[in-house]
């Protein structure tokens, strides 16, 4: 007896897992973004009888960004929930992300999202690490496809002397984006100069040295 009602239990713990596993799918057709709206986990679905064409376009991924501005020589143009509410609730997005020459995208992170890369113009150098230390990397050319896992840290470099492009997409509407240097050097309020000089064998003077480089302007 004992034996069949711990089977039951458990039968009943999975049917109701599975249950809220698929409760966490699209109960309607659309759920277009109400940026307005109170973020839980999300933004909160726009009146229906609202939605209109212009919340699924967007023609910002169209033109090269100017990279002559950043000191990485890279310019990223996002094209997320943020910029086109239809995509609340999709699981999907897409950025654009121009080179120049010589320019990176540093060592970053996306929290929420794989990303997968397609070459428009140039070549890179692109590369991810494991958690065991790693490093999966490979020169790519204009036509190729290259992807990086969730949340593993990842780069593109263009060590070319011409500029380079590619279109990123994500599986994730708002994929959120760490980088290294600035998150932890540039945190707010800022982490301890002796954690961080330990954490990384250096003084705390070439701690606040490079403390000053990412300081919010």
């Amino acid at each position: 007896m004992a034996i069949s009602m711990t089977h039951l239990v458990v039968t009943i713990m999975l049917l109701a897992a599975h249950t809220a596993f698929a409760e966490t799918n699209m109960l309607q057709d659309l759920c277009v973004a109400d940026l307005k709206g109170s973020k839980v986990n999300g933004y909160p679905c726009k009146d229906p009888s609202q939605v209109t064409p212009e919340d699924f376009y967007y023609m910002g991924l169209a033109n090269a960004a100017d990279t002559s501005n950043t000191s990485m020589g890279s310019a990223v143009t996002a094209g997320n929930v943020e910029k086109i509410p239809g995509l609340n609730m999709m699981g999907t997005s897409m950025s654009r992300i121009d080179y120049a020459p010589g320019g990176l995208n540093p060592p970053h992170l996306h929290p929420r999202a794989s990303e997968a890369i397609f070459v428009l113009e140039g070549s890179l150098f692109v590369g991810f690490l494991t958690t065991s230390g790693k490093l999966i990397s490979k020169h790519v050319k204009k036509g190729d496809v290259f992807a990086f896992p969730r949340a593993l840290l990842h780069f593109q470099q263009n060590p070319n002397k011409t500029p380079a492009s590619v279109i990123a997409a994500f599986d994730s509407q708002n994929p959120g984006t760490q980088s290294v240097g600035p998150s932890l050097f540039g945190a707010n309020p800022p982490i301890p100069d002796d954690l961080l000089a330990k954490a990384f064998s250096l003084g705390t003077n070439e701690i606040q040295s490079i403390k000053g480089k990412f300081q919010k302007k």
